[in-house]
């Protein structure tokens, strides 16, 4: 990359625009002085006595060349390692048909909770550049939708492929606990992270969530449970026998104490979500809560380009000057 030491002299190439309107109202280096521009009117437009005229350009050319050289450019080549922080974290969400329930909103309009969620888990991976996160969707069974990785960018095009439907639905919470603790097994991660969020009950899969939570204990895996939505009645959309979709109130809930059990067993804290702002406030919680340091290292070095410009920038004015001093600057 290039950059400038003294950038600030860079403002100087603001004055040369009125420098050159100034010359340009006075018209072109005459090549010899009359009393009277009559005189030579016709000799005049002969090429070689109109060849004044570029003494200003090129001076002109050659202050902004001398500007940009005090500018000090640089081309800088520049290498940085960083360490990852050691912190290894699988989010696991909960995509079943609940989760399309329109009690959330985003960026004013209401929206399912699912599409609030990824919003929100978008920004929360953003803000761990130095983590290796993976993910794991889960209804009425678990999938893994990204394995752990440092490469973010990868991961969030996998979280936007997560959708409602994508395997048999219901709420598999001890089978999408135990799948997430299951890759987390044999990472060398010095802290081991699953944060899981759901809207319902455990209703499906084949592994208990108090069976998942002590597995978890047993492997050292710290579980933060989240809690998505209102409680009671909310708006899901449904479409009906003539294939028209609106929208009905469902009852709706969400099993606190087993999720409030699973983050106690781990050691890690449970949360409640009502609305887009709380589940907001959530994972920024949970980002301060995992609070870890990273070493950077930056080499640098830089190649002076003064000598680009200011070369240049007196060859100009040699060329200026020699200009009014030749046959050029002569009637034929």
């Amino acid at each position: 990359m290039i950059r400038f030491l003294y950038p600030t002299f860079l403002w100087l190439l603001v004055l040369l625009p009125f420098l050159a309107l100034l010359r340009g109202r006075r018209g072109p280096v005459a090549a010899i002085r009359y009393s009277s521009a009559d005189i030579a009117r016709e000799v005049a437009r002969e090429t070689r006595s109109r060849a004044g005229r570029w003494c200003m350009p090129f001076t002109l050319l050659a202050i902004a060349l001398v500007v940009v050289g005090l500018a000090r450019p640089q081309f800088g080549r520049s290498t940085a390692t960083v360490e990852a922080s050691g912190v290894d974290m699988i989010l696991a969400m909960d995509c079943s048909g609940s989760m399309e329930a329109l009690d959330f909103k985003l960026d004013g309009e209401r929206a399912n909770r699912l599409d609030v969620v990824k919003s929100v888990v978008s920004k929360f991976i953003d803000a761990r550049p130095n983590d290796r996160i993976g993910l794991v969707g889960f209804a009425g069974a678990p999938y893994l939708v990204s394995p752990l990785t440092l490469d973010h960018d990868w991961l969030q095009q996998n979280l936007d492929r997560v959708k409602i439907g994508s395997v048999e639905d219901g709420t598999a919470i001890g089978s999408a606990l135990a799948t997430s603790v299951n890759r987390l097994r044999e990472q060398p991660g010095k802290s081991k992270i699953v944060v899981l969020l759901t809207d319902g009950q455990n209703n499906a899969g084949k592994v208990l969530p108090a069976t998942a939570a002590q597995a978890a204990k047993a492997l050292g895996v710290k579980v933060y449970t989240i809690g998505a939505g209102i409680r009671g009645e909310a708006p899901i959309p449904v479409t009906d026998a003539f294939g028209n979709k609106r929208l009905a109130m469902a009852r709706v809930d969400v099993d606190e104490d087993t999720l409030q059990n699973i983050a106690a067993e781990t050691g890690g804290k449970f949360f409640r979500a009502t609305d887009t702002q709380s589940l907001k406030n959530i994972y920024a919680e949970i980002d301060r809560l995992e609070t870890t340091t990273h070493q950077l290292k930056k080499f640098e070095h830089h190649t002076e380009l003064f000598a680009w410009a200011v070369v240049p920038a007196l060859a100009l004015f040699g060329a200026g000057l020699g200009l009014g001093h030749t046959r050029f600057r002569r009637l034929p």
